[in-house]
């Protein structure tokens, strides 16, 4: 993640893991979507350069963040089978 340093991880990994989480109608704790954020900006930066997109800074990591979670949330269910929280 360039050019973002560990706090701004953190911040961006709770709203990522927040917004993701809003996106699929889940139900998770801080730790948890602070977690899944942050693995979902490695996984969303990965595929970003996959295609030739560049992420850096604050609102690309993000944005990067936020898909990556969403994605990570639903290969989640899928595996377990878990559905949405009402």
């Amino acid at each position: 993640m360039e050019g973002v340093g560990f706090l701004a991880m953190l911040v961006i990994g709770a709203l990522a893991g927040w917004i993701a989480e809003r996106f699929t109608r889940s139900d998770h704790g801080l730790l948890t979507n602070i977690i899944i954020g942050i693995a979902g900006a490695f996984l969303g930066g990965f595929l970003a350069s996959m295609v030739g997109i560049s992420v850096r800074g604050f609102w690309g990591t993000l944005i990067a963040a936020i898909f990556g979670a969403t994605i990570l949330i639903v290969i989640f269910r899928a595996l377990t089978g878990r559905h949405a929280s009402s």
